[in-house]
């Protein structure tokens, strides 16, 4: 049977071909800095998991004078929303592989 190694540590990797200007990302900092938290707590991975949304709150249909208007998704418009999605992924899979907790409450 074949072992699978599931490990929360690893950070996202950014290749700098991909950055937007073709110049210096101001953002690569912070983008290191969250890609770096390692999820070696409980309490912590639970606290990532109730924070960061499954799904982007912002999108929903507007009724107005019987008119429907569509608000679309900006999450992502945020620079660093693959990187939070990166960490509550890394929260997900350390409270179902680590704790061996049910994480579909936090499933959208």
């Amino acid at each position: 049977m074949e072992s699978i190694n599931h490990t929360h540590s690893h950070p996202n990797y950014h290749p700098p071909n991909e950055q937007k200007s073709g110049g210096f990302d101001l953002l690569h900092p912070l983008r290191r800095l969250v890609d770096s938290i390692q999820i070696k707590n409980y309490r912590l991975a639970h606290l990532i998991c109730q924070i960061i949304p499954c799904c982007c709150p912002f999108q929903r249909d507007i009724h107005v004078f019987g008119r429907i208007f569509h608000v679309p998704a900006l999450c992502k418009l945020n620079p660093l929303y693959d990187n939070f999605v990166g960490l509550r992924f890394r929260a997900l899979s350390y409270l179902s592989d680590e704790c061996g907790e049910d994480v579909s409450k936090y499933i959208c």
